[in-house]
């Protein structure tokens, strides 16, 4: 009997081990994977800020007027900037042949001329830079195996995303070359802007998932806020569209005239409507009509956002409820800038503070409907 408790003994101590090793396996293993999806979030939060910063450098230099400094398309040669006299001059005299230094900047001087140039270069280094990162980063990953089984495919789109704002940049750049323009398109501004808040946007989307396991997904995903899921991204489309609208508005300087509020030249409508022809010109070119579509707009998404926190009070998240309260104060706050920005003729320095509200309030509005989308269970009440 001895014997055969000894035989016992040792087929349990083989399971036990064999547990004890499974164990300790499954926790390396998931240490591992906790350690790859730190370093993507890492490598998307790098590519996050540097985003906000070109954004940013991108208003300044429309607001500076420095975005056609620049009269050639040269993404790798045009990483090098002007160094001797020489070089200075013969990117000076590029300039002096298009509309804008004609018609608006005739006699401008070359340390004047340098002061835009490097405004201009800076956004464009930007942009270089960025790719790189995102290059850099992804064949690090890929190389080491650490990307997630279906991330391939999303992370390659934020690269070619990229790499289509480039062109799509040019194509801004190039519509204010000529044809007596004096600035570019505002339309494809706004285009420009528009793919710049896409790329953030699904940067910020893939950052979030990425803070959550795929159990805590499938998990969340049972417990779906779907009522505020879809106010939330209705609020996320209505943001966009006022930013685009905004882009409009930066494009054709429409926020310097029209400083009175609420009023427009002491009327509801600003006057001589629709005095551009074709018609449809009015909707791009027109700075009253312009201005007036972003603040009609802007009150439109205003009150959704009400509309929105109202609905919110009934989801039983507390975090949702956090979450919507912060995005109406932001979107009230936003308001307020441009408000101001508007009376007082649209500084740089109050116009580009304005532009990172705009930032911040994508942001929160894309982290709300996260929220909505895949609710914390410790924070239900």
């Amino acid at each position: 009997m001895g014997s055969k408790r000894s035989i016992f003994e040792e087929v349990s101590d083989l399971e036990t081990k064999s547990v004890n090793s499974n164990i300790k396996t499954g926790i390396i293993e998931m240490a591992e994977h906790n350690s790859d999806r730190a370093q993507i979030r890492f490598w998307l939060s790098c590519l996050a800020v540097l985003l906000v910063f070109m954004i940013l450098v991108g208003g300044l230099t429309r607001l500076t007027d420095s975005g056609l400094s620049i009269t050639e398309w040269k993404p790798i040669l045009g990483a090098f900037p002007p160094i001797s006299d020489q070089s200075w001059n013969i990117e000076f005299d590029k300039y002096k042949q298009i509309p804008e230094y004609i018609m608006q900047n005739s006699g401008m001087s070359l340390s004047e001329f340098k002061i835009i140039y490097w405004w201009e270069w800076g956004h464009r280094q930007l942009g270089r830079i960025i790719g790189l990162v995102w290059l850099a980063g992804f064949s690090w990953l890929l190389l080491s195996k650490k990307i997630p089984v279906g991330w391939t495919g999303r992370f390659l789109m934020l690269g070619a995303l990229g790499g289509f704002q480039g062109a799509i940049g040019w194509w801004m750049v190039s519509s204010g070359l000529s044809n007596d323009m004096l600035d570019v398109a505002s339309y494809r501004l706004a285009t420009h802007l528009g793919i710049a808040f896409i790329i953030l946007g699904f940067i910020l989307w893939y950052t979030f998932t990425m803070t959550l396991s795929e159990a805590d997904l499938l998990s969340r995903q049972r417990t779906r806020d779907h009522s505020m899921l879809s106010k939330s991204t209705g609020l996320m489309h209505l943001v966009f569209l006022q930013i685009l609208l905004g882009a409009l508005v930066a494009g054709i300087d429409a926020g310097r005239n029209y400083i009175d509020w609420p009023l427009m030249a002491g009327g509801f409508l600003p006057p001589d409507l629709f005095a551009l022809k074709p018609i449809w010109r009015n909707f791009f070119e027109d700075d009253g009509l312009v201005q007036f579509i972003h603040r009609i707009s802007g009150y439109i998404l205003f009150l959704f956002a009400v509309y929105v926190w109202f609905r919110s009070r009934k989801s039983g998240n507390l975090k949702i409820k956090k979450a919507i309260n912060l995005v109406i104060f932001i979107i009230f706050l936003q308001m307020a800038i441009g408000v101001i920005t508007v009376m007082n003729s649209a500084p740089w320095h109050i116009a580009i503070f304005h532009q990172f509200g705009a930032i911040v309030l994508w942001y929160f509005v894309i982290q709300a409907r996260f929220l909505a989308a895949f609710p914390p269970k410790q924070s239900i009440s």
